[in-house]
């Protein structure tokens, strides 16, 4: 029986590995580290709050000790989905698990793809291959205003990105185009996301927008937001949650970055009276591990240690927390995507026992967790670790 009344959140801080994973070589990322890694690269992090809730138990990071009486229950999440895309990393995270992975295009979108594109939309295309967000508006912005066509890109994950200048392609438009690839991008061709990316600027100072859209593949199963819904139970996202799950179970709002996320988040604990939080903040993967930009990283850390006492002021008894990562991206390797990793799960709440939770076989154990605190269905993956923790 649902366990109507009852309140947890569950942040996911997107790209924020913790480790390798024991299949991390097969996808390409052998050495792959992300916290681990950003810590060593600087000599070391400061992040007292972290620390304090236990982040030290769940993997070697220099500068963050091992604190003897976490405030946490404390422990790491294996992958164990075919990917490591946002998508595969959140609906594992709910319960589902996809044995096969979604395809990617190392040599660019078949001309079948873009032909078509080209056709239903009236313009034409730039780009067509793998490549940095950034980068490409550096080589292809100039001839994109030239000619309003498309700049069409991928990356090793399973993506398809098309970048339009605002003042050159009305935001419908660009969204209309993401729109007919996603149409496109299905069967055989089977592709996780469909991503708009709006951008300003002029040449040397391209600047992309916080008016990104993700169109995503619905989910082939049930996850636990559907789980949720069928029990009546609110779902609140914040952040490309909504996009993630095809809208399918749950509505966000978008903030434009991590400040903003922490904001709406710790306002989401002081008003929302029951049901689940579920936020996805942003800038760890979006801003600098696909930047590779590991000062920012570091920054962007401190940040969010920073903001936490205040974000977390508002929990309440009987509420559950639980912070953790849909995968990783190593700013510090040459790699600019998505990396395959374990990521840190940390468990939060005043009826919470600070207990080690080891080594989780699958991020499933998260939406177990979930499904079994507010008396839903189990679901189809995942073992709940909420009798090791929970108090009454």
């Amino acid at each position: 029986m649902s366990r109507l009344g009852r309140r947890a959140a569950l942040i996911v801080l997107d790209g924020v590995g913790i480790g390798p994973a024991p299949d991390t070589d097969a996808y390409g990322d052998t050495g792959s580290d992300t916290l681990g890694n950003v810590a060593r690269a600087v000599g070391g992090l400061s992040l007292p709050a972290l620390e304090r809730l236990g982040l030290g138990w769940c993997g070697d990071l220099a500068g963050v000790a091992r604190v003897e009486r976490p405030e946490a229950a404390h422990g790491v999440a294996l992958p164990q989905g075919a990917g490591k895309d946002s998508i595969t990393g959140h609906w594992e995270l709910c319960g589902l698990v996809l044995d096969t992975p979604f395809r990617t295009w190392p040599a660019g979108f078949d001309a079948r793809l873009t032909d078509e594109l080209v056709r239903r939309t009236g313009r034409g295309i730039l780009g067509n291959r793998p490549a940095s967000g950034t980068a490409i508006l550096d080589e292809l912005a100039p001839a994109h205003l030239a000619t309003g066509d498309w700049i069409l890109y991928t990356s090793a994950d399973s993506v398809c990105q098309i970048a339009a200048h605002e003042a050159r392609v009305p935001l419908a438009e660009l969204y209309r185009a993401c729109e007919v690839m996603r149409e496109l991008l299905v069967g055989a061709d089977a592709t996780a996301r469909v991503i708009a990316r709006p951008f300003t600027g002029e040449a040397g100072h391209w600047a992309r927008t916080p008016r990104r859209r993700d169109f995503s593949l619905a989910p082939p199963a049930e996850t636990l937001l559907d789980r949720l819904a069928a029990a009546g139970i609110p779902r609140l996202g914040i952040g490309k949650v909504d996009d993630l799950f095809a809208h399918r179970g749950i509505t966000s709002t978008h903030p434009a970055g991590n400040p903003e996320a922490y904001a709406a988040i710790g306002e989401a604990l002081r008003t929302v009276p029951d049901g689940l939080i579920f936020a996805n903040v942003i800038e760890f993967d979006q801003t600098w591990g696909h930047r590779n930009d590991v000062p920012g990283y570091v920054q962007g850390l401190q940040a969010l240690d920073a903001a936490l006492p205040a974000l977390l002021a508002p929990v309440r008894e009987g509420d559950l927390v639980i912070i953790t990562a849909d995968h990783g991206n190593d700013p510090t390797t040459p790699s600019t995507d998505h990396s395959r990793e374990r990521v840190p799960v940390l468990a939060l709440g005043p009826q919470v026992q600070p207990v080690p939770l080891g080594s989780l076989a699958t991020f499933a154990d998260v939406g177990q967790t979930l499904a079994e605190f507010f008396g839903v269905p189990p679901l189809a993956a995942g073992r709940s670790f909420l009798d090791e923790v929970w108090r009454g």
